[in-house]
């Protein structure tokens, strides 16, 4: 693997969801190990599985992995970090300051900007050369920063002197009040990501059209910030060999190929490594020491039994409930990379065919439905909550307002402070509380971007309610919050999207502990792109088949009150025909 020659101190494995950069991460810190080196193994994904790959309990701490000499690891916890950043702003005024006051400080350090700024701080700290750190030849992150988050803290405003005298009171100041104290530590550590001699960035995708496009934004976000050394490792590759008495197989290896020669250019010049697909789960010490070994695969897949016909509700059986009321939202979530595009289209394209109002909508910059939908139907149309668009529309109305009486540096630094991601955080907020007001009407059917930045918009929609509750206090007057419409199950329907696999599983049960804290009840899961339910013939995708049955049955009896599952099919669920199809696979097969 070109990615693992002559390392470097600082590895960072970075990609959309699903793509396997946990399972490389834990596989490389494996084989450093295995080289007599002392490596320290990092997560900073709030949804961290890495405890689940090794069979250990690691959490937010340095500990030793039994099995593995020379490895320790450490899961960095956002909500640990950020109730430790808030301990650090507010513990010296706590006392001194009125008691309301403080608690307006408490609830303006209560939103993801904070937790996002917390978790960073942890993180820089292990960039630096400290006594926490010295003891290690290489330092293995499993989720590399974002490119808005190093942005932030390179920021050269005075924020203190700001707050001091009373310029600004915009988004994301009071998480940024507390970050004058690590300036430099956040500039040793945005040096050390810079210097090619000690960071090198892994960017790990599919050979798929949408992972391939991600991975090309974040070179560039992240090249234009200066981690120049990037490699490129694609993972999952079907092999030609499966591909030749198996219709199913043979689609996909077209569908890879045809990938791969559409690359886009910015990737097409970094170094290149291709993983191939594996039979089995990557969970275990023995699976991860053969994941980045291309061996041949000593087969058995022939024998493998696999049941005539998968016994499990489709789609258009979630749809014949959910039909029922006429109107209302439905929610897909999950990680990135499990389809939630695909689903919330094929869910419209359902609802619209028997004659229903519907409303298609995404809040995922990366989403592409009108691509998906690749025509138009009757009863349907569909818009999409662009980012950068709702971002400007804040900035100007915040600079239009509060920027009106400022002097040019106080305006220019409210400018700065619009430029952070709380910005984008609360604008996309607004646009969302505005789309589901219709779902009183009509069906909205919402694709929403991947879990973090879903569970980020829930947090301003708290926030929000909190607010709220605390300014109407006993006025008597009647309102509806969203987070009130979300947390009631006759308006809004939460289906969460997985794949058939240990890891989607998990955090897709990790998805729903996190929504009944916020007070949503999922309503069903979907278990997508399902080998089980194609009938493969390939001896590779037979005992991949074999290993979800287990999965799928963890859904049904464990984690979901109703579910459906959808199949993975031959040609790509494009076009209202073929999502038609997907919704309906058992009335096809």
């Amino acid at each position: 693997m070109q990615f693992l020659a002559q390392p470097p101190r600082f590895l960072f494995f970075t990609g959309k969801g699903g793509v396997g950069k946990t399972s490389i991460a834990c596989a490389t810190a494996v084989q450093l190990a295995a080289e007599g080196k002392r490596v320290l193994l990092v997560s900073t994904d709030p949804a961290s599985n890495v405890g689940q790959v090794f069979g250990e309990t690691i959490g937010n701490r340095i500990v030793a992995i039994a099995a593995v000499p020379n490895l320790s690891a450490l899961e960095i916890d956002p909500q640990a970090a950020a109730q430790a950043y808030r301990d650090r702003i507010v513990g010296p005024v706590r006392g001194i300051l009125p008691e309301p006051v403080v608690r307006g400080i408490e609830e303006q350090l209560s939103g993801a900007c904070t937790t996002e700024i917390a978790a960073f701080d942890e993180f820089t700290a292990l960039l630096i050369d400290s006594a926490l750190t010295t003891d290690y030849a290489h330092i293995i992150f499993d989720t590399a920063p974002t490119g808005h988050t190093i942005r932030l803290l390179q920021l050269p405003g005075a924020w203190s002197g700001f707050l001091e005298t009373g310029k600004g009171d915009a988004s994301c100041l009071g998480p940024l009040a507390g970050l004058e104290k690590q300036r430099v530590q956040y500039r040793e550590a945005v040096e050390a990501l810079a210097d090619p001699q000690r960071t090198r960035l892994v960017l790990v995708a599919r050979a798929q059209r949408a992972t391939l496009r991600e991975a090309a934004r974040t070179h560039e976000e992240l090249a234009g910030i200066g981690l120049s050394q990037q490699y490129l490792v694609i993972n999952g590759l079907f092999p030609e060999s499966e591909a030749e008495q198996d219709p199913l197989a043979a689609a996909i290896y077209r569908r890879e190929q045809a990938a791969l020669a559409a690359m886009p250019d910015a990737l097409k010049t970094l170094p290149q490594d291709q993983i191939a697909l594996k039979p089995f789960n990557v969970v275990g010490l023995d699976a991860l020491r053969h994941l980045l070994v291309n061996a041949a695969d000593p087969g058995g897949g022939d024998a493998t039994e696999l049941p005539a016909r998968l016994d499990a509700p489709d789609l258009s059986a979630l749809v014949d409930d959910i039909a029922a009321d006429g109107h209302g939202l439905v929610m897909v979530m999950g990680k990135g990379g499990v389809g939630k595009t695909t689903l919330a289209a094929a869910l419209a394209v359902e609802l619209a065919h028997r004659g229903l109002p519907v409303h298609l909508t995404t809040s995922d910059p990366a989403a592409h439905l009108a691509e998906t939908l690749e025509g138009s139907l009757p009863n349907l149309t569909i818009s999409r909550i662009d980012p950068r668009e709702q971002t400007e529309r804040y900035r100007q109305h915040v600079l239009d307002t509060k920027g009106a009486n400022l002097d040019a540096e106080g305006r220019a630094l409210l400018e700065e402070d619009l430029r952070s991601p709380c910005t984008e955080e609360i604008a996309v907020f607004q646009a969302f509380s505005r789309i589901i007001r219709e779902a009183g009407k009509k069906f909205v059917v919402m694709d929403t971007a991947p879990t973090g930045h879903t569970l980020l918009l829930l947090d301003a929609t708290g926030a929000y309610h909190r607010e709220l509750t605390r300014q109407m206090g006993d006025t008597g007057v009647r309102f509806t919050t969203p987070m009130m419409q979300l947390q009631d199950s006759k308006q809004t329907k939460v289906l969460i999207a997985t794949l058939a696999e240990t890891t989607p599983v998990l955090e897709a049960a990790n998805l729903q502990s996190d929504l009944r804290r916020a007070g949503i009840e999922p309503w069903a899961w979907v278990v997508n792109n399902s080998v089980a339910a194609a009938h493969p013939h390939s001896p590779l995708l037979r005992r991949r088949a074999h290993n979800e049955l287990r999965e799928i049955d963890a859904v049904a009896t464990q984690h979901a009150r109703r579910y459906a599952v959808v199949p993975l099919l031959t040609q790509e669920p494009v076009g209202v025909a073929r999502l038609r199809d997907l919704a309906n696979w058992k009335h096809q097969s």
